[in-house]
């Protein structure tokens, strides 16, 4: 009995092993490989063309590969089945496929105008294959592939299904439960496996964050949609922030029906254009990311995307502004409105501007002392730029707002604001040009400015604390100016007492060096040649070769030979006849016979 049971179960084991051969379970990595295509192909940029024309690529390369091509010329469709699923590739086919798909979606999404009505009908048919392919894709791993496959197939299908009711504003409670279906398997993904694994899930579970909070905004469960979710990045977030400006912009365009004036500088100023109001406010949302609680937290690239944003909105109000102005005729009360609009509106889109320079400003002074891996270190030279173009940013509008005649006193002193702002700028320009004199070892100039620095920061705290402008942040700046000249300034002062020091022993050193003739290899100088020239030939910087006195073997030089003289006129001139002079010979009778 023994025996028979240890055959039978051998039997077993033999009848399963063979199963487990002739039904192989695949693995993909689905996430990471969709990541990598996208990232590799478009997507790092939102190029969906691009990344549509791979997957076209792809998918004729698998079909030529695996053999499973349409017929040579009549077209016959082959379906992909569980008996036809042989090897991995096969279940590559079906994902790319949906993959094309859904980036054809997409790519409609981003059309410039937003897609009219005959579009969106092909985008969310595109949408729909996209679905079909990505539920077949998991249908077929669940049989054919292990179970991490399989799991991840059917998160993928969830967000695809998820993704079509989001885009057709319909069934939103069945889109919150396929978009939390899809993150719970990525956040249970993103316990195991290796760091990239974990990366990549932790990735997906945060771009579904802002799709299920939508949703639970449009069910009503939640309040939590903020203007913050736009400034998130991922090729899954491109449909939810077309949402999210969309619903914005109707927000601001109910808001605007309320909006009647625009405050500024104790102006009001009445806006009666509803175009001109939805820019104004969306401009104004933009701010409130800028100066709110969660402003310290955003980088300064999103800073700067979005300072990108006010001014192309505060660029489309004074657009519909000077259109209004066209229009207005004669009235004079209306364009004189529309005249204090158009250079309020001017006005606040110079402070931005004089915010976002400081802002690169900022950034290139974190370069200047920290540097990081393969990246281009600051020079003092930018920073000089960068604070004349600040210079200029504040005299224009110090200009702008003192070019009026009934002037109030809010203007009156946000114009004494503008000047103490542009003396701290001085200062801290002059700085950074010591800086740069200083790395081109031109001691004296960087003393003299370093102390012209010290001199505008001191003048300029006095000034701002005899003021009623109590900017703590610029205060602490010119003081930190103040102390950082002073200190420059003797670092200069001591390295020209020392240099003057190792000067002497320094020319003793360089004169010793110079040779006669030097190195064979051509020298650009040689004292001999500028004898005439009040510089120095040893102690010149940009002189790396050893000088020397002259160059030996000395070079060939030119000199004059005698003229050629061409006889031309012989040619030309007419020789009398000389026969009669010449010598005749004497012929006897036998030579006149053979004449």
């Amino acid at each position: 009995m023994g025996k028979e049971n240890q055959v039978s179960d051998m039997q077993i084991d033999d009848q399963k092993s063979n199963s487990d051969h002739a039904n192989p379970k695949f693995s993909i990595n689905v996430l990471q490989l969709l990541k990598s295509a996208q990232m590799q192909h478009g997507l790092r940029h939102g190029d969906y063309t691009r990344y549509r024309r791979y997957c076209t690529a792809r998918l004729r390369r698998l079909y030529k590969s695996l053999k499973f091509t349409h017929g040579r010329g009549k077209y016959t469709r082959r379906s992909i089945t569980e008996s036809t699923v042989t090897e991995v590739r096969f279940l590559h086919l079906i994902l790319y496929t949906a993959e094309r798909a859904w980036s054809h979606a997409m790519e409609k999404r981003q059309l410039p105008d937003g897609p009219n009505a005959r579009q969106r009908i092909y985008l969310i048919g595109r949408l729909r294959k996209a679905v079909k392919w990505a539920t077949l894709f998991s249908q077929l791993c669940a049989i054919k592939g292990d179970s991490k496959t399989s799991l991840e197939a059917e998160a993928y299908a969830s967000y695809m299904k998820g993704t079509l009711l989001f885009e057709q504003d319909q069934n939103w409670d069945m889109a919150l439960k396929l978009f939390k279906s899809s993150r719970a398997v990525y956040e249970e993904l993103g316990k195991y496996g290796d760091l990239e694994n974990q990366v990549l899930c932790r990735e997906r579970v945060e771009e579904l964050e802002p799709s299920i909070r939508y949703c639970l905004h449009k069910i009503g469960a939640s309040n939590s949609l903020t203007p913050e979710l736009l400034h998130m990045e991922g090729p899954a977030l491109d449909l939810f922030r077309a949402k999210l400006e969309a619903v914005m912009a109707e927000a601001r365009s109910q808001q605007a029906a309320s909006m009647t004036e625009f405050h500024w500088l104790g102006h009001r100023f009445p806006i009666s254009n509803a175009k001109t109001r939805v820019s104004i406010l969306k401009a104004q949302d933009l701010e409130k990311d800028l100066h709110g609680p969660a402003a310290d937290s955003l980088p300064a690239e999103k800073k700067l995307g979005i300072f990108d944003k006010i001014f192309t909105a505060y660029h489309e109000a004074r657009s519909s502004i000077r259109n209004d102005l066209v229009t207005a005729g004669s009235a004079g009360n209306m364009k004189d409105d529309l005249n204090g609009l158009d250079k309020a509106v001017s006005a606040v889109l110079g402070e931005r501007t004089i915010e976002r320079n400081q802002l690169l400003i900022r950034i290139a002074k974190s370069k200047l002392t920290k540097q990081e891996k393969n990246e281009k270190a600051t020079k003092p030279e930018e920073l000089v730029r960068l604070y004349d173009l600040l210079l200029q940013n504040v005299a224009d509008l110090s200009d702008l707002v003192s070019s009026g005649r009934d002037r109030k006193p809010e203007e009156v002193s946000f114009t004494e604001e503008c000047a103490l702002k542009s003396l701290a700028f001085r200062a801290e320009r002059c700085f950074y040009l010591a800086k740069s004199y200083s790395l081109a070892g031109k001691r004296t100039e960087a003393y003299a400015l370093y102390s012209h620095a010290r001199s505008l920061a001191d003048d300029a705290l006095q000034k701002l604390q005899a003021s009623s402008n109590n900017d703590q942040t610029l205060i602490k700046g010119l003081k930190m100016l103040y102390n950082d000249c002073r200190s420059n300034s003797c670092i200069e002062h001591a390295t020209v007492i020392m240099e003057e020091e190792k000067a002497p022993e320094n020319l003793s050193q360089k004169i010793s060096n110079i040779s006669l003739a030097g190195a064979h290899k051509k020298v650009e100088t040689s004292l001999m040649e500028k004898l005439d020239v009040y510089e120095s030939l040893v102690g010149a910087s940009n002189v790396k070769s050893v000088p020397r006195i002259e160059a030996f073997p000395p070079a060939f030089q030119t000199i004059p030979r005698n003229p050629i003289v061409l006889d031309i006129a012989y040619n030309f001139v007419d020789f009398p006849s000389l026969e009669n002079r010449m010598k005749k010979d004497k012929k006897g009778f036998i030579s006149r016979l053979w004449r």
